[in-house]
C-alpha cells in the first residue's frame, strides 16, 4: 500500500476534497509568516497610527516574514486556479495527491527558510512549489484535450 492509498483510505479524503482543501490550506499559509510580523511589531513598539511606516523598525526576521507573506499572495494567485483546473478535469488521485502535498510542504519550507534567512533553500523550495503549480496546469490542460 503506497502513500496515496493510505491517504485516500482516511474518511472524507478524496481527490476532490484534497484539491479543494489544499486551496484553503494555501490561503492560510499566506498568513502564517505574518504571525511573526506581529511578534516583531510588538518587540519594536507597535505604532497603531502608522503600522506600515514601522517596517524599517522591525527586527530582520520580521522583515523577512513580511516578504514571505507578500510572496505567498503571488504563489496563491497561481496555485488556486491550477488546483481548480485539476478539480474540474478530474485528474487521477495519483497525480493530485503527490503534487498537492509537495506544493504545501514546499510553501511551508519556503516561509521557514525565508524567515531563518537560508536563501539557497528558500529558492529551492520556491522552485519546487512553482514546479508543482505548473505540473497541475500542464496535466490539467493535457487531460482536457484527451
Amino acid at each position: 500500500m503506497n502513500f496515496v492509498d493510505i491517504l485516500y483510505s482516511l474518511p472524507f479524503v478524496s481527490p476532490a476534497n484534497l484539491l479543494l482543501c489544499s486551496i484553503a490550506i494555501a490561503a492560510l499559509l499566506i498568513y502564517l509568516p505574518f504571525l511573526l510580523v506581529g511578534v516583531g511589531r510588538v518587540q519594536s513598539g507597535y505604532d497603531m497610527g502608522a503600522p506600515r511606516a514601522m517596517l524599517d523598525k522591525l527586527p530582520d526576521y520580521a522583515k523577512r516574514a513580511t516578504w514571505a507573506h507578500q510572496n505567498s499572495f503571488e504563489s496563491f494567485i497561481l496555485y488556486a486556479p491550477a488546483a481548480l483546473m485539476a478539480f474540474t478535469v478530474g485528474l487521477p488521485a495519483e497525480q493530485v495527491a503527490g503534487t498537492v502535498l509537495i506544493y504545501i510542504a514546499a510553501r511551508i519550507a519556503y516561509a521557514a527558510f525565508y524567515i531563518f534567512d537560508v536563501p539557497i533553500l528558500r529558492s529551492l523550495s520556491w522552485a519546487i512549489s512553482m514546479g508543482s503549480i505548473f505540473s497541475l496546469y500542464f496535466n490539467s490542460i493535457q487531460a482536457a484535450f484527451v
